[in-house]
């Protein structure tokens, strides 16, 4: 079974309850869960929360919308997405984070197909840890996709020491391409000047826009936003100023670096 694992909690401290706000009239998770199901690799969907009270309203509403939902270590998040994926015993599994609300299906399927024809442990895109393999075109922050062997994620959870690599789950098999076998699809152009995460209002308020627009479909590409932000490049310049300068690709670097 191939299974998609969405990382998600209440506590953030840029943006606080970030994954329950609304865009286009429906919480943000829910537009998640909605969007990584509808990619044809994908065979179910669990949300991996914590097990700490604040994270209690995120339970309650995988109960009422018929999302599976597993809790475990609010800091050891390693520890809870390997035990997530191995309640359902799943063989591959997808790591998504609940800030990526334009998780596109269409390249979770691309990054299934090469994770598969290349019997890989860890296939990814080329943004987030992606970026570390490749330094080839990247696709935008917030389409972040890795599909993972399931005797790889079991290795990294029992072997990893690291307090980053504990919190951050696949950092320890990407930093060790003498034990997995690596691989992360290029872009098919350079998007790293287009930022579709949710880490602050301005993002926020970005993603809404995108939302309201293609409002009430929710399974949108990123061919449709790349065209929108053409003809409405007003929206893009709305978060431009923290591409780059947080997030995924300068966290990836800095670990890839050793620094």
């Amino acid at each position: 079974m191939r299974i998609a694992v969405i990382q998600a909690r209440m506590g953030s401290s840029r943006l606080p309850g970030k994954v329950l706000r609304l865009l286009a009239g429906e919480p943000m998770l829910g537009r998640i869960a909605h969007r990584v199901a509808a990619a044809r690799s994908v065979d179910a969907v669990i949300v991996a929360t914590s097990d700490q009270s604040q994270d209690d309203v995120l339970a309650a509403f995988c109960a009422d919308h018929g999302i599976d939902c597993f809790r475990g270590s609010e800091s050891d998040v390693l520890d809870r997405f390997w035990r997530a994926a191995a309640s359902r015993r799943a063989e591959a599994v997808l790591r998504i984070t609940a800030d990526c609300p334009c998780a596109d299906p269409a390249v979770i399927d691309a990054v299934y197909q090469m994770f598969q024809a290349q019997d890989l442990d860890h296939g990814s895109v080329s943004t987030g840890a992606g970026a570390a393999l490749s330094r080839e075109f990247r696709w935008p922050d917030g389409l972040d996709a890795e599909w993972i062997k399931s005797s790889a994620l079991q290795r990294a959870a029992e072997e990893a020491t690291n307090p980053l690599d504990r919190e951050h789950v696949t950092p320890y098999i990407w930093r060790n391409p003498h034990w997995f076998r690596l691989a992360a699809l290029s872009a098919p152009a350079d998007y790293s000047r287009l930022r579709l995460t949710v880490d602050n209002e301005a993002d926020y308020q970005l993603i809404d826009r995108v939302y309201r627009h293609f409002a009430p479909d929710g399974l949108f590409g990123l061919p449709d936003i790349l065209e929108l932000l053409q003809r409405h490049p007003e929206l893009a310049a709305l978060n431009s100023a923290y591409i780059g300068s947080e997030g995924y690709a300068q966290f990836y670097d800095h670990i890839a670096s050793g620094r």
